[in-house]
């Protein structure tokens, strides 16, 4: 496959330039400057919203409750060892020689697990496509919280190496795609960009959908009056997992700290940094950040973003980054929300309108 790109929300068939977004003109616009240029191959369909669901809220809503059915055959439960005594839950999906497929690593978003819509539907989609797909959770997550004091967060790429490695040395599989969702899309660049050119031969690639990469913007984007909704929800469910921990290994935690917490900023200053080896959540927020490391990042990435994403953020200097990287396709839409895409169904019964889980899986095709 040859050098990604960055490029506009096109198609071939979308009409002429004239009709492009000023959006989509700037990102080009961008792009020609850096010296790159849109790769035919890598034009797809653009994304539209499914109708009477246009708008970042509308999207990111419609994506959290909108009943679907995603059929998967049984997986295989697996603990994978991430650093002595502390393991995490994979589900793994195999093809029937696994020793010849593509393997897809997934990884989920904060307070998401391996059941999460989008990560089935990628692994429906891998599944039909031919490859090996494997359901990586978090620690904690999955039901995990009993099996070790420590907390997850968005700077353990480690453990996403630990899978991968597990993959590779137990299962001889021959290739692996990481694919990040939100909090897993920054754990997954941050990966690739921490690994370089020195990474294990059989990387192949990455997707990240709504990465949050410039975690302390997106922090305070959702302290938005707008966006409090998802705030709350968030906060939520990290206290019921503080909670939880506190029951399961007392002593190791401290029920005062989650005094007078009202922001996700403040839970991470005064619970993730403090118990995870950060100064506090500004020096986390700084160095679990993949935004300082996707310039490195030397196996061909597909990066999606909404401009309408309601709370991730992604800084000027984050988008010079990405659109300068000659191995990365940056694809920018005017909607699609947060992990979103519900688009229209186009008349395949394999396609449900969920656009971003299509074209990560198309993307990873290529780089068989």
């Amino acid at each position: 496959m040859g050098p990604s790109t960055a490029r506009a929300d096109e198609s071939f068939e979308d009409g002429s330039p004239e009709d492009k977004s000023a959006k989509d003109r700037s990102l080009e616009d961008e792009s020609a400057k850096d010296g790159s240029k849109i790769q035919p191959e890598l034009v797809r369909p653009a994304f539209r919203p499914r109708r009477g669901l246009g708008g970042g809220h509308s999207q990111t809503l419609a994506a959290f409750f909108l009943p679907r059915r995603i059929d998967l055959p049984a997986a295989e439960r697996r603990l994978i060892e991430v650093e002595p005594g502390i393991s995490v839950l994979c589900h793994c999906h195999w093809q029937s020689d696994r020793r010849s497929a593509l393997t897809l690593i997934v990884v989920h978003g904060l307070e998401g697990s391996s059941e999460s819509q989008y990560m089935l539907g990628i692994a429906r989609n891998g599944l039909a496509a031919g490859m090996n797909v494997v359901r990586m959770n978090q620690r904690n997550c999955g039901g995990m919280d009993h099996w070790a004091p420590t907390l997850y967060n968005s700077g353990r790429s480690e453990d996403v190496a630990a899978v991968a490695r597990n993959l590779v040395e137990q299962d001889s599989i021959p290739g692996f795609v990481l694919i990040g969702f939100s909090m897993g899309g920054n754990l997954v660049l941050k990966l690739a960009g921490e690994w370089g050119s020195a990474g294990p031969a059989e990387f192949r690639g990455v997707s990240a959908v709504c990465p949050a990469i410039n975690l302390a913007a997106g922090a305070d984007a959702l302290h938005e009056p707008s966006n409090r909704i998802y705030e709350y929800y968030f906060l939520l469910q990290l206290f019921q997992r503080y909670k939880r921990k506190l029951r399961m290994f007392p002593g190791h935690y401290d029920a005062t700290r989650l005094r007078g917490v009202r922001t996700l900023r403040e839970f991470d200053d005064r619970i993730t940094a403090y118990y995870c080896g950060y100064a506090g959540a500004a020096d986390y927020y700084d160095r679990a950040a993949a935004a300082h490391v996707i310039d490195r990042i030397a196996r061909p990435t597909l990066v999606i973003h909404a401009a309408n994403d309601p709370f991730i953020r992604i800084l000027p200097e984050t988008r010079v980054k990405l659109l300068s990287n000659p191995n990365l396709t940056y694809i920018e839409t005017e909607d699609g929300g947060h992990c979103a895409f519900v688009g229209e169904r186009d008349g395949d019964p394999a396609y449900d309108g969920r656009w971003a889980e299509r074209e990560v899986v198309e993307f990873a095709k290529r780089l068989r």
